[in-house]
């Protein structure tokens, strides 16, 4: 029997239907790509133009360009300029292996201690690539990570366009990152620091998770390779993956993404950080990681879960006890610099804390510097009022609570039992049921606590807090949800639903088009000057007067980039996971103390000093943050000064040690000879034989 006409025509139009249907989609995917890395280029090239019109950067010497590397972050670079000087890059990195020329009297690895993997990487592929004849190393350095900045952006514009459906979020989630660049990446003062290079992977880390969970992508190798080069890149980064697995828990408690997708989230974990540890020399910190002990503990409250039909008070259970018995003690290792490792490890954890939120107070000097560093002090006004006032703060707090509260619902369903439908259409009206968004609400949650404690983890909240703003306002569904709530019938709540989530952002792009396009401009247009000439005569000093066996001391900071100008060693660097290397530090930072001459020559000869600088800086420093001077700390650490009831009360036969030596008087000329002033610094030689003057 011959089929009816209508039948033929119907299976046409349905492959019309189809062919039209995937021909949109394409055009959709070709365009939003080619928007995501136009716009990560176009960042890249932005911070190339804004680094050369700061710091003149062509137009300096190699000591200049080096001096513009800032919070001790030039000690990386330093190691990368060790490596293409090197004579083959097995040598070099033998030599960085077993490093017994940077600390003085020490034998270091400094590939372990400073996690120099990038410069190890940067310098192969600079050997490699045959770039010595086409691009300076400093250029090909600074080139690498302002290409992975470009990868940083890219990711969080994929993470909201997968979110949203509409690259036009992603656009909007650039625009707020580049706006708000102060809180959101250190890139522009300090290049080599490690989580530029990190924080790049985490982002593309957190796209293909985001797409796992959306659209069931199998991202498992993007998700490995990101994760694990994560892992070995920043000795911290295994604190912000025990976060983001707290968040990937928080889904598999109440089982709102299917099992499979959790399981395959934690073999990545358990893959990469096996693949760390033995890249890294069996290195202990990962074994005793918080992030190992929440996997442990996630399995077993998974298989207890089963067994108890359900019941999902277990897991949390399990939760808090891995917590609790976390070696590290979890998210308070994320510091900006991982400068709380060190405290962890040697069991002073409780005075830091009990000091940071006001429960007890401690003279020891490396806890009260660990809490006036800026990185642990609680968010500023002016950190809120700068988000205000690029309109992302007041978007993400509506688009924060509708989520939260939609996840709420889907949390209560669960628990009483009901599904949560897998397919989702716009009309239903069910935000907090997307498995990709409610891991972003606990994502943002989670990070933004952690953000109001302390400022330095706002480069880890506030991208993603652009982000996750950028994806509410341009989605539908999130208007669907607000309008099913108030059960909206006079206009049809879909077609709304579709005009707000292209009108908001439409109006939101004008609005910041117009206010921050012409500051943009301005920042590449006007010409910066950056230029310490006390610097420079000091490094040109050290690189021409002092002789190859000299040894300096001083603060880490200005110590790195002695390193990195001369060469010579020193007895500290900016490290904050080394215990001795802190306690190094303090030692040279007594020269601002109330010590006597003969006290100080100990304690300086102790560590084989042969030359000590001394900055006017932090002689006579002014600081708005009471008590956080460098010899305020060292007064209150050695006993010299007690405050009591806001008084302030003096003990101490000496004067100020850096202000007493320059009046070069016995017995302080006995001990030590200036050999070089100017304006900012101090130098003087640690005699080897004491001479007794009167």
């Amino acid at each position: 029997m011959p089929e009816p006409d209508w039948v033929g025509t119907n299976l046409e139009e349905e492959t019309q239907l189809f062919k039209y249907i995937l021909l949109q989609r394409c055009v959709k995917l070709f365009f939003g790509c080619l928007a995501a890395v136009t716009c990560g280029m176009m960042y890249a090239v932005y911070l190339s133009t804004y680094h050369e019109r700061k710091f003149w950067f062509s137009s300096r010497q190699d000591l200049e360009r080096e001096l513009t590397f800032q919070e001790g972050s030039g000690i990386y670079y330093y190691y990368y300029k060790h490596m293409l000087q090197a004579p083959s890059f097995e040598r070099g990195v033998y030599e960085l292996l077993r490093d017994n020329r940077t600390v003085s009297s020490q034998t270091i690895n400094a590939v372990e201690q400073l996690s120099l993997y990038p410069e190890l990487v940067t310098s192969l592929l600079y050997r490699l690539t045959g770039s010595q004849d086409v691009i300076e190393p400093v250029y090909f350095y600074i080139g690498v990570v302002f290409g992975l900045q470009a990868v940083y952006v890219t990711a969080l514009f994929v993470s909201s366009w997968v979110m949203s459906g509409t690259w036009v979020a992603g656009m909007l989630a650039v625009a707020w990152y580049i706006i708000n660049r102060p809180d959101t990446t250190k890139v522009d003062s300090a290049i080599p620091l490690r989580d530029n290079w990190a924080l790049p992977y985490f982002s593309c880390q957190v796209a293909a998770l985001t797409g796992f969970l959306s659209h069931g992508m199998f991202c498992y190798l993007l998700m490995s390779v990101t994760t694990f080069t994560f892992l070995v890149v920043w000795e911290c980064s295994h604190y912000v993956l025990f976060v983001q697995g707290l968040a990937v828990f928080l889904l598999d408690c109440f089982d709102l993404v299917p099992s499979r997708k959790v399981l395959t989230r934690k073999h990545v974990y358990l893959t990469s950080l096996l693949g760390a540890y033995m890249l890294q020399h069996q290195r202990y910190d990962l074994l005793s990681s918080p992030l190992l002990s929440l996997l442990i503990a996630s399995l077993l409250a998974r298989y207890f879960q089963v067994m108890a039909s359900d019941f999902h008070l277990i897991p949390f259970l399990f939760l808090l006890v891995s917590c609790s018995h976390s070696p590290e003690h979890g998210g308070l290792g994320l510091s900006h610099n991982s400068r709380l490792t060190s405290v962890f490890r040697h069991n002073t954890e409780n005075l830091f804390l009990e000091a940071k939120f006001g429960l007890n107070t401690t003279t020891d000097f490396v806890t009260n510097l660990l809490l006036c560093q800026e990185a642990f002090q609680t968010p500023s006004q002016d950190f809120f009022l700068r988000l205000t006032q690029a309109s992302v703060l007041p978007f993400y707090v509506l688009v924060l609570l509708v989520c939260l509260l939609s996840t709420l619902q889907a949390i209560y369903k669960r628990l009483s039992g009901e599904s949560i439908k897998t397919s989702k259409r716009l009309e239903d009206g069910h935000i907090g049921e997307q498995p990709e968004v409610i891991y972003h609400v606990f994502h943002t949650l989670l990070f933004g606590a952690l953000a109001m404690v302390f400022e330095g983890l706002k480069y880890l909240w506030t991208p993603y807090v652009c982000m996750f703003t950028a994806f509410g306002v341009c989605s539908p569904e999130l208007w669907m949800t607000v309008f099913k709530w108030l059960k909206l019938r006079s206009i049809h709540p879909v077609v709304l639903a579709l005009i707000l989530s292209t009108a908001v952002p439409t109006i939101i792009g004008f609005s910041l088009w117009r206010e921050y396009f012409p500051r943009v401009l301005s920042e590449l247009s006007e010409l910066q000057e950056f230029y310490d000439p006390d610097s420079v005569e000091l490094m040109n000093w050290i690189k021409t007067r002092v002789p190859a066996a000299a040894v300096f001391a001083g603060s880490p900071q200005l110590l790195a980039l002695v390193k990195l100008c001369s060469g010579w060693p020193v007895t500290s660097l900016p490290i904050y996971s080394d215990v001795e290397l802190l306690k190094r530090s303090e030692n040279a930072y007594q020269v601002y103390a109330m010590r006597s001459a003969e006290d100080v020559y100990k304690l300086l000869s102790a560590h084989k000093a042969t030359y000590v600088i001394v900055e006017e800086t932090l002689c006579h420093e002014m600081t708005p943050m009471k008590g956080c001077r460098i010899k305020d700390l060292l007064d209150y650490s050695n006993g010299h000064v007690v405050y009591d009831k806001g008084e302030m009360y003096t003990f101490s036969k000496h004067g100020r040690f850096c202000q007493e030596i320059k009046m070069n008087y016995s017995p302080y000329i006995n001990y030590f000879t200036r050999v070089f002033w100017n304006r900012s610094y101090h130098v003087y030689k640690v005699n080897s034989v004491i001479s007794f003057q009167y």
